[in-house]
C-alpha cells in the first residue's frame, strides 16, 4: 500500500504526464499476460511512449486537475494509459501493430493535442504513412512542377537548335 505522499507524488506525476502529452490513447489490458504487456512497452518506449498502469481513481482525479474531465469515462475496468510527448502518429502504429497480434488489448480511446478520440481515429491516426515519407512526397510534389519546366524548356531550346541548324543547312546548300 502506497502511503499518502507517494500517492500524492503519482497524482502529480499522472497529472504533468496528460498536461504535457501531444497524445494520449487509454487501453483495457485485460487478457494480456505480462510477457505481452512488457513487450508493448519496449515498442512504446522505444517511439518516446510511456504506458502506465494505474487506479482508476487516481486517473479519474489527475483528468480533473490537468483539464481533460472528458477522459474520465475510460476508466473502467482493468485501465492503462499511454503517453507520448513525441511522434503521435508513430505511438498509434505500435498500438495498431500490436493489436494485430494480440486481440486481448482493446482501446478504449484517446486524446491528441487536446481533442478527443475514438478508437477508430487512434487506428487511422496509426495508419498514417511516416513523417519521413510525407516529407519525401512533399519534397517530390514541389519537384514535379520544377522538373516539367526544366523539360518544357529543354524541348523549347532543341527545336530552336535544330530551326537554327536547318537555316544553316539550307544556306550552304544555296
Amino acid at each position: 500500500m502506497l502511503s499518502k505522499k507517494a500517492k500524492e507524488k503519482m497524482l502529480e506525476e499522472i497529472t504533468e504526464e496528460l498536461k504535457q502529452s501531444e497524445l494520449v490513447i487509454i487501453t483495457d489490458y485485460r487478457g494480456l499476460n505480462v510477457k505481452a504487456i512488457n513487450e508493448l512497452r519496449g515498442k512504446l518506449r522505444q517511439e518516446q511512449c510511456r504506458y502506465r498502469v494505474t487506479k482508476n481513481t487516481m486517473n479519474r482525479l489527475a483528468c480533473r486537475q490537468a483539464g481533460v474531465e472528458e477522459l474520465e469515462n475510460f476508466f473502467e475496468g482493468p485501465t492503462a494509459i499511454a503517453y507520448s510527448r513525441a511522434d503521435p502518429v508513430a505511438a498509434a502504429k505500435v498500438f495498431n501493430d500490436f493489436t494485430k497480434q494480440n486481440e486481448a488489448l482493446l482501446i478504449k480511446g484517446g486524446m491528441l493535442s487536446g481533442k478527443m478520440l475514438d478508437p477508430a481515429q487512434i487506428k487511422a491516426l496509426g495508419e498514417i504513412p511516416p513523417r519521413e515519407i510525407l516529407l519525401a512526397k512533399v519534397v517530390g510534389g514541389f519537384q514535379a512542377p520544377i522538373s516539367g519546366l526544366v523539360g518544357v524548356l529543354h524541348g523549347t531550346l532543341r527545336q530552336l537548335v535544330y530551326t537554327v541548324d536547318a537555316v544553316r543547312q539550307q544556306k550552304e546548300s544555296a
